[in-house]
């Protein structure tokens, strides 16, 4: 899991130059990506007491591109359906800021890596974009966006890493927690990483002397 939110994010967010005949989803997606690069390196918000700014700034971009409601529907498959419409909010809520706080968190720690674009797959109202990820040592990692349609735009639902769905690595985990303890244990679970998460990013960061 931790692999992939690490790439998940380095694939998002690194310097993307996208090929000459691109289609409209890695356009937008570049598009989004080049704000966000432009927040994470702003001298402004990168100075002292701008932390919690910053992540805002950078989470409401993201928000933008990536549909967090569809990747939790996504996930629960099966689980979804019987919710009622209070616990699809509570789920998507929570699910998105699970995830927005996962990624942002790595984020900031860019260093400079870049994206080859390799080609759309169209599937109707969906596509999958097809990048590799350009190491520091030139090694290419296999990243890909699956967006689908909403109107004018397109957002992304899952991301691929090596082959590696992040939807689908979620939805076993989730299966396995309903399956064993059930839907509220599930929640109680998240809120409980939530917390973690809360702490961990407003603790003052160690120096070392």
């Amino acid at each position: 899991m931790k692999r992939i939110i690490v790439a998940g994010v380095v694939g998002l967010l690194m310097g993307l130059s996208p090929p000459a005949a691109a289609g409209v989803p890695t356009e937008q997606l570049k598009r989004t990506t080049d704000r966000v690069l432009q927040l994470v390196q702003d001298p402004v918000l990168k100075a002292p007491g701008k932390t919690e700014v910053r992540r805002k700034e950078i989470r409401a971009v993201a928000d933008e591109i990536f549909d967090w409601q569809a990747t939790g529907r996504r996930a629960l498959a099966r689980h979804w359906q019987p919710l009622s419409a209070a616990q699809r909010a509570e789920f998507s809520t929570l699910f998105a800021d699970l995830l927005e706080r996962s990624y942002v968190g790595k984020i900031e720690a860019y260093t400079g890596e870049r994206i080859r674009y390799v080609g759309e797959t169209v599937d109707g109202d969906e596509v999958t974009v097809l990048t590799r990820l350009v190491t520091h040592s030139n090694t290419e990692i296999p990243i890909d966006y699956r967006m689908a349609k909403e109107g004018d735009r397109w957002r992304v639902y899952d991301v691929l890493i090596e082959g590696v769905s992040l939807v689908n690595n979620y939805r076993t985990q989730f299966n396995r927690i309903i399956a064993q303890q059930g839907y509220d244990e599930l929640v109680k679970k998240m809120k409980t990483k939530q917390e973690e998460l809360v702490f961990e990013q407003q603790a003052p960061k160690k120096t070392t002397p």
